[in-house]
């Protein structure tokens, strides 16, 4: 580790190291928000929508209504007395080199690196493990802010080119550009309106399969919906006009599309799906024109790890809940799927990727990783030795790779990296961050509770050591639930800081997650849905039933369907919580799936034009259980102006209708980012800024003494 900073570095005035003094905070009046008289029918039901002008982004009224709420919001938050204290020390936590793992490509090896406080990692080669770094790709050339971020990176089968994605202001819209990997200068290929695909190169490394939409014709692009993703070829040295399309479905244009070859470019494959889960399986031979069905949509989840010859390895939980990895004769497909990794019933297998001629899985146990290598036939060769409670990732790699990499994270350490011989089995250290704080002060526990119907849950409970059980901890509540997305131990400096200063960090792992297989991701979707919302109370019940703090301490926070958690449980049970957090959320749950690509989360929610599915998503429905008169935690929403994803109107709304209803003097507050997007490429100062205003609000809002 490195030196830990000295009492004298960490002391600070005293006006900034005393514990928050009653109504020193002198508020500026919300502003007068126009309640308009929108009503519209569901099913029979009238609901008001007072505030559906705030829909319109591009408005000189909703553009006036931004700026104001700001000002409210930087005003209160400029008279924390120990803010600047906040940011600085989380600056000097988060000001540490960030290496990622390696990757091979041809004779080079190429690796992000970050000094420390970077806007975004750089992108270097070296020729050797012991080579010296060679900058390749610096975004933070590419904007004067550092908004222009780095997205997805695919290197040709040859070595010889690079495409990479690049997103402006935290939008979803990334441009592909290529790179010659010989020069590391561009070519001019430039492949536009690209959603939620990188580049994905043809065998012969002549030019690469993406997806993408047609420019939009009106409206907003960070908000109009987004209809009929394509899948297209785009040959080298060729302008866009004359790449080949693929795929297109006319008769589908809500549903996305993404297309790949086989390893040995002898099959097209093209995976559809109606939203973030289940899928379609099309399949033709390279010389053919049409697509066949493979396995029909959309009850289970398909997806190609390694083809070739004809013969398929997918990854599937057909028939498996908990995942497996079978092979079918795509000569043959009638015969079905064989088993070569079968399904663990006490192991939720989370990816499978195929290097080196083998296969490395990775499950989860207990939201924990564990990682097993098995050969091309589902023959274990061995397990790889982890540490408990840490995540692994990493072990991509090459088909005709000797060797990968991976990394390690918990808690209380950010990501150390490993070089993994596959033939052997030894792990070698590679490289260990040093960061400013001691380790040892703090403990990680997995706790197991029970919910409201008798489910055991589990969470992580992170703190110092020497903490009390007295209910005097402010404490950090953070869950998801939702999308089969699965929270497992990662490294946080912010999180650092927080616990510093005698708080309690809390990771739930909540139902309609992924971390227990589709089951538990199917007992927290659509009608069942309000199970996630009860675990998330229950763990803050058993929080406060076992005095690690209290509802006068505790701060519950989530982004996106994280945001709708929040704003479920802060109407659902406002007593319960001193500080909600709800970040980039999905807040009108009867019109998300009006905006850009929200129409393909109706897998996992429902959606309100159904008269049966509004029903149950009406009672949850953030914005529309709000209630003139109640008392609701201190709330700081967060969004951002380009967020294309979960559009800002869903947090102008909920704020607008908080700040009308709420009945006591907790602040709600609004915190709207320009130049960024949902969360990814934000630069590094943009989220320390709003990291620093944050936890200053969450330590204001549950009277901590900030020692700073």
């Amino acid at each position: 580790m490195k030196k830990l900073l000295t009492l004298a570095l960490i002391a600070c005035a005293a006006a900034a190291c005393c514990q928050k003094t009653k109504n020193t905070i002198t508020m500026l009046p919300y502003p007068e928000t126009l309640r308009g008289d929108v009503v519209e029918d569901y099913h029979g039901t009238p609901i008001a929508d007072p505030y559906r002008w705030l829909e319109d982004a591009d408005s000189a009224e909703t553009a006036a209504w931004v700026a104001e709420q700001n000002k409210v919001t930087f005003n209160y938050l400029d008279q924390i007395p120990y803010r600047d204290a906040v940011r600085e020390r989380l600056t000097q936590l988060w000001n540490y080199p960030k290496t990622s793992a390696p990757s091979k490509v041809g004779d080079w090896y190429f690796f992000y690196h970050n000094d420390g406080l970077q806007n975004q990692s750089v992108l270097y080669r070296k020729k050797g493990l012991d080579g010296a770094p060679e900058l390749f790709l610096d975004p933070n050339t590419l904007s004067t802010d550092g908004t222009v971020a780095l997205g997805e990176v695919d290197f040709s089968r040859d070595g010889r080119w690079m495409a990479y994605a690049v997103a402006a202001a935290g939008s979803d819209w990334v441009k592909i550009h290529v790179r010659d990997v010989e020069t590391g200068a561009d070519t001019s290929d430039l492949v536009e309106w690209v959603k939620f695909s990188g580049a994905t190169w043809a065998p012969d490394s002549k030019g690469f399969y993406y997806s993408c939409y047609e420019a939009p014709k009106d409206g907003n692009i960070y908000s109009v919906q987004n209809q009929h993703q394509m899948v297209y070829y785009h040959a080298l040295g060729t302008p866009q006009s004359a790449d080949v399309r693929i795929y297109r479905d006319d008769a589908h244009p809500l549903r996305y599309f993404h297309g790949y070859p086989s390893y040995d470019g002898r099959w097209i494959f093209v995976v559809g799906s109606e939203g973030t889960s289940g899928a379609e399986l099309l399949y033709r031979r390279a010389d053919e024109r049409a697509f066949r069905v493979l396995f029909p949509g959309f009850e289970n989840e398909y997806s190609v790890v390694h083809a070739e010859g004809d013969t398929a390895w997918v990854y599937t939980n057909d028939k498996a809940p908990n995942f497996r990895l079978a092979r079918v004769d795509l000569a043959n497909p009638a015969a079905g799927l064989v088993d070569v990794i079968a399904e663990d019933p006490a192991l939720r297998l989370q990816t499978v990727s195929s290097t080196g001629g083998y296969f490395i899985a990775k499950y989860l146990k207990d939201a924990t990783s564990k990682v097993i290598q098995y050969d091309i036939d589902g023959k274990l060769i061995r397990e790889v030795e982890l540490g408990e409670l840490a995540t692994a990732s990493g072990f991509g790699g090459r088909w005709d790779a000797t060797e990968t990499f991976y990394s390690l994270s918990t808690y209380t350490a950010p990501p150390t990296v490993y070089h993994y011989d596959l033939a052997t089995g030894t792990s070698t250290f590679y490289d260990r961050p040093e960061v400013d704080f001691n380790p040892d002060e703090f403990t990680t526990e997995q706790i197991f509770f029970t919910s409201k119907d008798g489910t055991r849950v589990p969470m992580f409970v992170v703190h110092k050591k020497d903490i009390k059980l007295d209910g005097t901890n402010p404490t950090y509540l953070y869950g998801y639930g939702g999308f089969d997305s699965s929270i497992t131990p990662g490294f946080s400096a912010q999180r650092i800081m927080f616990m510093e200063q005698g708080g309690v960090v809390v990771d739930v792992n909540l139902r309609g997650g992924g971390e227990y297989g589709e089951a538990w991701h199917r007992a927290g979707m659509l009608e069942k849905k309000q199970n996630v919302f009860d675990d998330f109370i229950g763990a803050a019940e058993w929080l406060i039933a076992n005095k690690y703090t209290s509802p006068e301490k505790l701060a519950i926070a989530g982004g996106s369907n994280g945001g709708l958690l929040v704003g479920a449980a802060m109407t659902q049970r406002p007593e319960l919580f001193a500080v909600a957090l709800p970040a980039v959320g999905v807040m009108d749950m009867l019109r998300y799936h009006r905006f850009t690509v929200g129409w393909g989360w109706s897998v996992e929610y429902g959606n309100a034009d159904n008269a049966d599915q509004f029903e149950y998503i009406y009672k949850y429905s953030p914005l529309h259980n709000l209630r003139e008169g109640v008392c609701y935690p201190a709330t700081l929403v967060t969004t951002a102006d380009h967020d294309d994803r979960v559009v800002p109107a869903h947090s102008f709304k909920f704020a607008a209708e908080l700040q009308h209803d709420q009945a006591c003097d907790n602040p709600t507050l609004i915190r709207i980012e320009t130049n960024a997007g949902h969360g990814a490429g934000k630069p590094t100062s943009k989220r320390i800024d709003e990291a620093a205003d944050t936890y200053s609000f969450v330590f204001w809002n549950t009277d901590t003494k900030v020692k700073l």
